[in-house]
């Protein structure tokens, strides 16, 4: 789960603030596919070494889960999330790729979060809401940077 909010947050922020500041196809393109591949590989690198760790110090008790499996997991979880907000800039223009990739995204982050309350039996709507307004914030601060800082 951590794995594809984390994406879905990050990688509609940066799009959207490349977006607004560069209003070049191009340059949200390579900037997306290049913060997808190096943050599922950081986040791989970090699962993986975290979980290690976790089983050599054995101070959680958590599945005995491979590290190796934890860190493909979340290489694998990062690189398909990121690619719903980036999936919009590559078929349409801007500002309609824009508007896409935050709908695309936000309705990832509500139904990431309403699917976890169903798995947990807790209230889905609001674990949705959740999810949704803390990425509509790290959206809001993408475009905002994007803007102020416009090239």
């Amino acid at each position: 789960m951590f794995g594809i909010e984390d994406s879905l947050v990050s990688t509609t922020g940066l799009i959207a603030g490349l977006s607004i500041g560069a209003e070049n196809k191009r340059i949200v393109v390579l900037g997306g596919l290049v913060a997808i591949v190096i943050e599922a590989v950081s986040m791989a690198a970090g699962e993986y070494l975290s979980d290690g760790a976790v089983q050599e110090l054995d101070k959680l008790k958590r599945h005995r889960d491979s590290p190796a499996a934890s860190g493909l997991l979340m290489l694998v979880s990062y690189l398909l999330a990121g690619m719903i907000p980036l999936l919009p800039v590559l078929v349409f223009v801007y500002p309609i790729s824009l508007i896409l990739s935050v709908i695309f995204a936000l309705c990832g982050l509500f139904l990431l979060g309403y699917i976890k309350g169903r798995l947990l039996h807790s209230r889905p709507f609001k674990g949705g809401l959740k999810i949704l307004v803390v990425g509509g914030l790290a959206t809001i601060l993408g475009l905002g940077v994007g803007f102020i800082f416009r090239v």
